[in-house]
């Protein structure tokens, strides 16, 4: 759950992408995006009231004017445990851009730089090798496979992929 000690959160710039809290506004453009069959593979249909329900940090991810994604971050605030895990979608017309390897530098960045995590994690579905590549050139590194650990809406279980990024291992916007 987002705590309040966090504060205001700050709108985030990286050389094309711009990540901007999420408000009521963008949900109708998230919500299409959500719906995409090829981003419905590796995230369920989501509540009625999503975006509104997320617990954690959601941002909307805008190249110009443009919604292209969505990138939301969560924190284990247990000081012997504590570590920030993001996930993250792009518009499937948009890959290829690399908005969304651009859009994890500048959230890492921030998470690092402001809230001085020392981790972050981040868990694909094992299968999703587009997504796991994109995050190792962040600095992302797999860590192991969690058998079972995602139902799809097929009700199948599916492996996840935790990967994890320590600070110094960051990949930095240029």
């Amino acid at each position: 759950m987002p705590d309040a000690s966090q504060g205001e959160r700050p709108t985030l710039h990286g050389p094309r992408v711009k990540l901007v809290p999420t408000e009521p506004a963008h949900h109708s453009r998230l919500r299409e995006l959500h719906s995409i069959p090829s981003i419905r593979r590796w995230w369920r249909m989501p509540s009625p009231s999503w975006p509104n329900d997320v617990d954690g940090f959601p941002y909307t991810i805008f190249v110009g004017d443009h919604i292209v994604g969505f990138i939301q971050w969560y924190a284990e605030d247990d000081p012997d445990y504590r570590h920030a895990g993001i996930d993250v979608f792009i518009d499937p017309e948009e890959h290829g851009n690399h908005y969304g390897r651009e859009s994890i530098q500048v959230l890492c960045a921030h998470l690092v730089d402001t809230h001085r995590f020392h981790r972050i994690i981040i868990d694909p579905e094992a299968t999703n090798e587009q997504a796991i590549r994109s995050y190792i050139k962040v600095g992302f590194r797999p860590i192991g496979v969690m058998r079972q650990y995602s139902r799809g809406e097929d009700g199948v279980w599916r492996n996840g992929l935790l990967m994890d990024l320590l600070a110094p291992e960051l990949v930095r916007v240029q």
